[in-house]
């Protein structure tokens, strides 16, 4: 189970790898192994290039350290590909396991173009997973699912779509090949996924439950299958907290009230008011049990 990590702050839209110690620590002691960086959870393509570089390198030796080497992915997402490029080069001082790249973002694009985008990444000698959230940019289609797993520098999907058919053609397509993965990002079709053959589930929700998160994939991978579905529930039910104020500012506020990060976020975003934080609380109150604790 990889943990999509939210960008912890220390002033509204300056990453902080001292501020992210607290949650890097209940994380890692809760059983998660892997982290992702930069990605939607983490606020990515609102951080400037400059900015990545110091935060990347540092979590990821202290995740390393807590995790005995655990697998690091960071997130280059951008609109266009010398940016994306920049921002490969900017985070490769913290020895990345693999670079997450979504489709090129704001303009649509072709498919041969959006190829020429994960193909312009070959050089860099570090693996690449593609990232499929089409809600943010060009969706990744069965044609071109098709052409990217014959790109030998990528090495695995990672799919939020949550369309679970074209999840069946991401297996499919992968199982050509025995050295690609494919990883469900979809957090209420996490266990469906797996049923289906998902190698892993990168779940954003594991920053609020990561003992529910990790004991997912255990339980399923154990044949403990009641124990996974009671394992999806509970995350289904943390998930509810985006009726109350969706996306990350969301998560960053409960994180904050149980002293893990700071509730910063990165503009145009704007922290949880008040009424919301305490919205939240209530409503994850009975569930406290499954949170994440420092």
């Amino acid at each position: 189970m990889i943990a999509p990590l939210v960008t912890p702050m220390d002033h509204p839209g300056r990453p902080s790898a001292t501020a992210a110690t607290p949650l890097l620590a209940a994380l890692a002691a809760a059983g998660t192994r892997g982290l992702m960086l930069f990605g939607s959870n983490g606020e990515g393509p609102l951080l400037p290039t400059a900015q990545l570089t110091d935060f990347a390198t540092e979590v990821a030796a202290h995740w390393r350290e807590l995790t005995d080497n655990g697998p690091v992915l960071i997130n280059i997402t951008a609109p266009g590909t010398a940016e994306a490029l920049e921002r490969a080069e900017a985070v490769r001082p913290a020895a990345p396991d693999a670079l997450v790249l979504s489709p090129p973002i704001y303009f649509h694009h072709r498919h041969d173009e959006i190829v020429a985008h994960y193909t312009a990444l070959a050089g860099l000698g570090i693996p690449v997973v593609a990232y499929h959230a089409p809600r943010y940019g060009n969706p990744l289609t069965p044609a071109l699912l098709d052409e990217l797993t014959g790109l030998a520098h990528l090495v695995g999907i990672k799919d939020s779509s949550g369309d679970l058919a074209l999840f069946g053609h991401a297996l499919a397509a992968a199982r050509r090949r025995e050295d690609f993965g494919v990883s469900q990002g979809a957090e209420r079709q996490a266990l469906d996924a797996l049923r289906l053959g998902a190698d892993g589930v990168v779940l954003g929700v594991a920053n609020l439950a990561p003992g529910a998160a990790v004991e997912l994939l255990r339980a399923h991978r154990e044949g403990r299958d009641e124990d996974a579905r009671r394992a999806q529930r509970v995350l289904d039910a943390v998930l509810a907290l985006h009726t109350v104020r969706p996306g990350v500012p969301a998560v960053k506020a409960v994180l904050a009230a149980r002293g893990l990060c700071p509730p910063h976020v990165a503009p145009p975003f704007t922290p949880c008011s008040d009424g919301e934080r305490k919205a939240l609380l209530d409503l994850l109150a009975p569930l406290d049990a499954h949170l994440v604790r420092a």
